[in-house]
């Protein structure tokens, strides 16, 4: 089986890239099985500046192709909070717990209507040899008033979407794959991964 290696260190995020990977015949590692390399600082303003800083930091260090995505909630009733911010929007500590409860505490008097939100997710694979690719994809839907299933992780227990009339933190793993951000972003990597591997 081929190894391929995504530079996060969030357990909910390696479960979904190894979901992902799996049926393509590759075994993913990430960077908690290289705890020498230390977390990458994300210090880009935008999703794509902070994927491409990690992939590239760690490609570099490692000597071999790296896959990295930042991603993140965006609620248009909030102007576009929480962001690039998401992990850490209730404190440093990343917290998913009271990032919730901050997105619902923000929202508590916006109506339904105007719950919309969107998950944006930018991959970037970078490799010692290749110029750096990214890839984009996004899931909409809308925030819900309270906390609904016991899948996922993030903020999927209250991403509420119309066509499957569930939250993300209701759905399977393989469901969501078909359907979310990263799973959507995945989709247009998968196109150029056995050239960009080769």
């Amino acid at each position: 089986m081929k190894t391929i290696i995504v530079a996060t260190n969030n357990a909910g995020k390696a479960a979904e890239f190894e979901s992902m990977f799996a049926p393509l015949g590759f075994q993913v590692k990430t960077l908690k099985d290289f705890p020498e390399l230390g977390e990458v600082e994300e210090t880009g303003v935008t999703f794509e500046e902070n994927a491409v800083l990690k992939a590239e930091t760690i490609a570099k260090k490692l000597g071999i192709p790296v896959i990295a995505d930042d991603s993140g909630l965006l609620v248009d009733a909030l102007d576009g909070e929480p962001g690039v911010f998401s992990a850490r929007y209730a404190g440093e500590d990343k917290d998913d717990e009271a990032n919730i409860n901050k997105v619902l505490l923000k929202l508590k008097e916006i109506p339904d209507e105007k719950r919309t939100a969107h998950f944006h997710c930018t991959l970037a694979f970078a490799s010692p040899d290749v110029p750096t690719r990214t890839y984009t994809g996004v899931c909409s839907g809308r925030i819900t008033h309270e906390k609904i299933g016991q899948e996922g992780f993030g903020y999927d227990p209250i991403f509420w979407r119309d066509e499957e009339q569930k939250t993300l933190a209701q759905m399977t793993k393989d469901q969501k794959a078909q359907i979310s951000h990263r799973g959507n972003a995945l989709k247009e990597l998968k196109k150029d991964l056995q050239n960009l591997l080769k």
